[in-house]
């Protein structure tokens, strides 16, 4: 009776994975604040994606950590970096099978660990980040990314993108904007997944956790720029956001279960004080039934098992 009676239901396809590879190691290296999750080398890479299209999954978001930072994030656009490397090779692997997707972001590549070029002052230079923007666009999409995951919140990223794809012939290739991307706590995990370099903190563009309307219209802004789809990260604390985007918007709305939401199911889990899978179960179905169309979640491929 609940199971027929029930308004929300999960399906793999509605589920991507987030996955990281790293530059320089000969062995996946395990994420000590996110169990579960490990950085990985090309070739572990490969395997856990196929892992991941066996599983039924949608998708898979790949994160890449470079050997070498410098301030522009030379690394991001360059054809032989790790993360166009490893988007290639997990193209050939799994490309036919699932969506291959690639964070658009200059956090990973710089070593002072921000989204965009620094000005004089050490704060950010929106314009000249928009051009680092357009070339990493291209790079991704010749490396045969189908969706650009676009996460750095710079003002009229979308745009400049869509415009640097089109120029280059990459048509078909579409923009998930993080439209919502709030200034959270919950990122800690990540930024050990990446090895972030980072000084000082993103409130200067990242959105203020008290701002709810905000929310909505940074969504709007970026769908009339041109997003195929738009994003509301982290999840569990803005379900109201994910909800009002949802509600409003023209265009597939997705949400991100983030690391600090997953480390801390894991973490209480592990002490015996909650039931593991049926927190997973609770928080993702919690995020679906605000309003997300897809969910990208570490628990992903575990998730499409127990729905298996």
């Amino acid at each position: 009776m609940r199971r027929i009676a029930a308004e929300t239901r999960l399906h793999p396809a509605e589920l991507t994975l987030p996955m990281f590879v790293r530059e320089g190691i000969t062995e996946p290296q395990a994420i000590t604040s996110m169990p579960g999750v490990q950085q990985h080398t090309i070739d572990s890479l490969r395997r856990a994606a196929a892992a991941a299209a066996e599983a039924g999954i949608g998708g898979v978001m790949l994160f890449g950590v470079p050997a070498e930072r410098d301030a522009r994030g030379t690394a991001a656009d360059d054809p032989g970096g790790v993360l166009n490397l490893a988007t290639r090779a997990v193209v050939e692997e799994v490309g036919d099978e699932l969506v291959v997707q690639t964070d658009l972001c200059l956090d990973e590549f710089t070593d002072h660990g921000h989204c965009g070029v620094l000005d004089a002052r050490g704060g950010i230079d929106n314009d000249a980040t928009l051009e680092r923007y357009r070339s990493m666009a291209v790079a991704q999409a010749e490396a045969g990314s189908a969706l650009l995951g676009l996460s750095g919140m710079m003002d009229g990223q979308v745009a400049a993108v869509r415009e640097a794809l089109d120029a280059a012939g990459h048509v078909d290739t579409a923009i998930l904007a993080y439209s919502a991307k709030y200034a959270s706590a919950f990122y800690g995990p990540f930024r050990d997944a990446v090895d972030s370099q980072l000084q000082g903190d993103r409130r200067g563009y990242q959105q203020d956790p008290a701002n709810r309307r905000e929310g909505l219209r940074e969504a709007q802004l970026d769908i009339a720029e041109g997003a195929d789809i738009v994003m509301v990260k982290p999840a569990m604390s803005y379900l109201d956001v994910l909800a009002d985007v949802a509600h409003s918007s023209p265009v597939p709305v997705w949400a991100y279960q983030v690391s600090g939401e997953a480390a801390m199911i894991e973490a209480a889990a592990a002490n015996g004080w909650i039931d593991r899978r049926r927190a997973i179960e609770e928080s993702v179905t919690s995020i679906k039934r605000a309003g997300a169309d897809a969910v990208l979640s570490y628990f992903a491929v575990e998730i499409a098992g127990w729905l298996r």
